[in-house]
């Protein structure tokens, strides 16, 4: 009988500290990254109140060659820009690279939408790195067009990532990116 009392005793105690430490990791504040590309100025304006209000890392998504005025002309068939969005395989060259995103749990990834969808250079940036058990909300800047093609071509490109909602930030306020952030909690 002390046996099988000391055996229930022991059970409960395991039981009570399992519990106990998994209320704490759910309580504990989660690591948030804000990985940009801005081409213009416009999307690095908004991940860096983003990253602000959301306490969050930020990182700049580097192209190795800068996009100069000319290679954004998307009047131009043959500008650079141009060029990389109608071939879908293009992987842009990036420059910096993260050493530690294994330590992010949401990473909120912003670009400016063109032609319908996300520049090739953030296909880069997600082939760099495992976003295994990571939480990954786009956001994107646009002067005419909506974020959904971006959002549905990410989803199609990498089923295998945790996608939240993705939201167009177009002249967003900071209590707009509060509300936002605390939605995507």
């Amino acid at each position: 009988m002390k046996k099988l009392v000391l055996i229930l005793t022991a059970l409960m105690t395991i039981s009570l500290s399992a519990c106990s430490q998994k209320k704490t990791n759910q309580n504990m504040k989660q690591k948030v990254l804000v990985a940009y590309f801005s081409a213009s100025g416009t999307t690095k304006g908004v991940a860096q109140q983003l990253a602000e209000v959301a306490g969050a890392d930020l990182h700049e998504i580097k192209p190795e060659q800068p996009y100069t005025d000319a290679d954004l002309d998307w009047r131009n068939k043959q500008s650079r820009s141009s060029v990389e969005m109608q071939d879908r395989k293009s992987r842009p060259a990036i420059t910096s690279k993260l050493q530690n995103m294994k330590d992010y749990d949401v990473v909120y990834v912003g670009f400016p939408i063109w032609w319908y969808t996300c520049p090739t250079i953030i296909n880069t940036f997600m082939e760099a790195y495992n976003f295994q058990g990571k939480i990954v909300i786009p956001f994107a800047t646009s002067g005419g067009s909506s974020i959904k093609k971006a959002c549905e071509d990410l989803k199609a490109t990498y089923p295998n990532i945790n996608w939240k909602e993705g939201k167009l930030m177009n002249h967003s306020t900071k209590d707009d990116l509060k509300k936002w952030v605390e939605n995507n909690k």
